[in-house]
């Protein structure tokens, strides 16, 4: 747990600076830096769950190659 907190104020903190770099504004920044984690936590999941279709389709596609090899030899 520690790990994960440490992590939050990590991005938290660089979400901020790059933030504040840009426009100079610490509400802009706040906003960013507390908006931002949440939206790429939402896109995290989308990613991964594309991924999870890619795998399947990879390992769906491993399994027919190793069942044309078994019962299809000449």
């Amino acid at each position: 747990m520690t790990k994960t907190i440490t992590f939050a104020v990590t991005h938290f903190s660089v979400a901020f600076t790059v933030a504040y770099l840009l426009t100079g504004s610490i509400g802009v920044s706040s906003m960013l830096a507390l908006v931002e984690p949440m939206v790429n936590t939402v896109a995290y999941f989308f990613h991964e769950k594309i991924w999870d279709r890619i795998r399947a389709g990879k390992a769906q596609q491993m399994a027919y190659a190793g069942h044309e090899v078994l019962f299809h030899r000449h």
